[in-house]
């Protein structure tokens, strides 16, 4: 049996159908229902675009079942235990792992961020002084007043932000509930969607969605581990030079370094205000080290845990990230990774390979 046959090429003739003469004009059905047609599809266009917060939760559920199977898959294949079980031990482990840290880190942490926020007003100021103090402080000045006029738009968008991450926060138990389902049932959802395929395309349409599942495990897995080392090593570094709360600095600065691009830059900027409540010197020793950080993680670190599993070519990173915010807020931001990667292979796996026939270039996700 030909490799087409047995992994499947989407067949596009699916979409093909007989096209034939029409003997006489437009009747007045035929142009009711053409309008009909018309007018349905641009309500679900718009239906589809006001449930777009549904569908990010959707997918952020989906993004946690491939979390806790990441962690049970492993388990189930060296123990052979049922799967059900090993699901709900690793739901179990992730929580209990949860609660260790906070118990043993919470207080510390807490105490360090509202000296962080306490703080900031402090680091702010003798960075305006800095400033005020140099030759380019006029123009600075006069850039700065002009930056003033979008003041009020940038303070909407930090409103809009907050409330988005609100909201976020609000739907984390439906989409936890939601996640441990699909763990525990994947190939029951996975045949959920399957069956929305003409039977032809079925055996190629359960190919795409466990390459995507692959690719997703081999992004989050990446991210994982990069998150604890750039948040262990920042908060070490920081805590060497001398810049106060370090440890809940280097947590910050590990969760935020999941959302690509954005988190490390945003990460940075209360570490540095930190830095310069102390003097100059940490400051600039701050910035220093979260810039050498980065590029260690860049260079090395993501391309040895992700081995070119999941990779994703780096515009297609920083365009992700732009067109997510903008289209679908905050939580489009915190999931653009998933979605670019999900997208990306998408279009990899549907058009380049079977509209286009191309071969020749792997997925993320697929075997080599």
């Amino acid at each position: 049996m030909r490799l087409a046959d047995r992994q499947g090429c989407f067949p596009m003739n699916i979409f093909k159908r007989e096209i034939q003469t029409p003997t006489a004009g437009w009747s007045a059905l035929r142009i009711g229902f053409a309008a009909f047609c018309l007018v349905g599809g641009y309500f679900a266009f718009q239906l589809v675009i006001a449930l777009s917060h549904l569908w990010l939760m959707m997918f952020a559920a989906v993004v946690m079942a491939v979390v806790i199977r990441s962690v049970a898959d492993p388990v189930i294949r060296v123990t052979r235990l049922p799967a059900s079980l090993v699901v709900i031990a690793s739901v179990l482990l992730i929580v209990g792992l949860i609660v260790l840290a906070l118990t043993l880190f919470g207080s510390e942490i807490t105490n360090q961020a509202a000296a962080i926020l306490a703080s900031i007003p402090l680091g702010v100021s003798r960075i305006e002084q800095l400033i005020q103090d140099q030759p380019f402080a006029i123009p600075v000045r006069q850039m700065t007043v002009q930056l003033g006029a979008y003041a009020g738009t940038a303070l909407d968008w930090a409103q809009t932000f907050a409330m988005g991450i609100a909201a976020a926060l609000t739907g984390l138990l439906l989409v936890s509930v939601a996640g441990i389902y699909l763990a525990l049932s994947p190939v029951k959802a996975r045949e959920g969607l399957v069956v929305l395929v003409p039977r032809q395309g079925r055996a190629r349409a359960r190919y795409i969605l466990d390459t995507i599942g692959e690719a997703l495990k081999g992004w989050l897995r990446a991210q994982l581990i990069a998150m604890v080392v750039v948040g262990t090593v920042s908060g070490l570094g920081l805590w060497l030079i001398g810049v106060p709360s370090p440890v809940a600095l280097g947590v910050l600065t590990g969760l935020l370094n999941f959302v690509p691009i954005v988190g490390p830059v945003v990460a940075t900027i209360p570490a540095v205000l930190m830095g310069a409540t102390v003097g100059w010197d940490q400051a600039l020793f701050t910035l220093l080290l979260f810039f050498g950080v980065q590029q260690i993680e860049s260079m090395l670190l993501v391309p040895l845990v992700q081995k070119n599993v999941a990779s994703l070519p780096i515009i297609v990173t920083v365009f992700s990230v732009v067109a997510f915010g903008s289209l679908l807020g905050p939580l489009g931001v915190v999931l653009s990774g998933p979605l670019a990667l999900t997208i990306f292979a998408l279009v990899i796996l549907i058009y380049r390979q079977d509209i286009l026939g191309d071969r020749t270039i792997k997925a993320p996700g697929e075997p080599d």
